[in-house]
């Protein structure tokens, strides 16, 4: 009943939708404008922190400080970039992709991803569960962050899991922790293998490892850049792929929850069989990636798609944010933060063996 007054107030008003969407999605704006401001500082690019992270950071500060006193008139936005401009910013995510990446790091950059994708994932299902006994949306949020590409995959994979936002917000928070320790400790490890010849990496290679385990984009900029060009380039390339990997991961990922939750209430007199919910954000994110790696458009109006994208993908964080309690958080305990911790030591342990092995294999 309260649904259908809603609706019947937001048609009835003089410009539909619009006003009121619009106070949350300016404060979500202005949030955005502040992070991605930031970011192009020397302080922030150092620290290999992105406009996406510092909006996160921005949007909890203010969500438990002044948001309270705000939400009543601007929760219709805010709810509108964390759930709608979330899913168009993945889409348009494809545009920062090529098919023809893959080609250039060959097929043994694609299977060294996919290695440490599925095996940080599992094993991430299976800590959660049987060590900690955690909740499967907060191991799964985790899981994934850590598998694949950080915060953004966190994000992308919390429309299938449907989880709450504090749980969203404590697996953000790992995968930037540890990814940030990650883009200092690399270029460490890479003097320490080239002293000790521990692995026999050269430059590009290491920055295949860097790319194949490293979890956000910017810090794996950050990390491969400071060994050499080489390194720099490989790692990004590798990293693309595993970000390419995020879709059907999404689609397996959304095929099994809904095969498991059918099966458990299968028991129930007349049950009808659910239907696979496939996330459809993920199939458009594969059609454009395939879309671009055709070079239909210019590269300028390209680049423009890639700064909205920036820009709605900000929105979501800062959505996010606003919408996180800290002491929501703070009920999460430890239990995520040690499962983080192990899934770095495998990205690091475990990465590097996977990538010795394949690399042998291709020689």
């Amino acid at each position: 009943m309260h649904q259908i007054r809603s609706r019947t107030a937001f048609k009835q008003h003089p410009f539909g939708f619009i006003p009121p969407l619009l106070p949350g999605l300016l404060l979500a704006g202005l949030i955005t404008g502040i992070s991605m401001y930031a970011a192009t500082l020397p302080v922030m690019s150092n620290l290999g922190l992105s406009a996406l992270t510092l909006a996160i950071v921005i949007g909890m500060v203010l969500g438990n400080a002044v948001y309270p006193l705000m939400s009543s008139s601007c929760g219709h936005g805010v709810h509108f970039a964390k759930q709608k401009l979330l899913r168009l910013g993945i889409i348009l995510y494809g545009f920062r992709l090529t098919f023809q990446q893959i080609a250039d790091v060959g097929l043994s950059g694609i299977i060294i991803d996919a290695l440490t994708l599925t095996s940080t994932f599992l094993l991430a299902c299976w800590l959660g569960k049987s060590l900690f006994g955690m909740d499967r949306q907060t191991t799964l949020l985790i899981g994934a962050g850590s598998s694949i590409c950080g915060a953004a995959a966190v994000m992308a994979t919390d429309p299938v899991v449907k989880a709450e936002s504090s749980k969203v917000a404590v697996a953000v928070a790992t995968v930037v922790i540890f990814g940030t320790i990650a883009m200092f400790l690399y270029p460490w490890l890479y003097q320490l293998d080239v002293r000790l010849n521990l692995s026999g990496f050269t430059d590009g290679q290491f920055g295949v490892y860097i790319g194949s385990t490293v979890h956000e984009v910017a810090q794996v900029v950050a990390a491969g850049r400071s060994i050499s060009d080489d390194a720099g380039n490989n790692a990004v390339i590798t990293k693309m792929i595993r970000v390419m990997m995020l879709a059907p991961f999404l689609l397996v990922l959304s095929a099994y929850l809904n095969r498991s939750d059918s099966s458990a209430s299968a028991s129930k007199a007349n049950q009808n069989k659910t239907p696979i919910v496939i996330p459809w954000f993920a199939v458009l994110f594969i059609v454009v990636a395939g879309f671009n790696s055709l070079n239909l458009l210019p590269a300028a109006l390209v680049n423009v798609i890639i700064n909205l994208d920036t820009v709605f993908l900000c929105m979501a964080m800062a959505a996010l944010g606003l919408t996180t309690h800290v002491s929501a958080i703070k009920q999460a305990g430890v239990k995520p933060i040690l499962l983080a911790s192990l899934l770095f030591i495998w990205l690091i342990v475990g990465g590097a063996i996977i990538n010795m092995l394949i690399l042998k294999c291709a020689i």
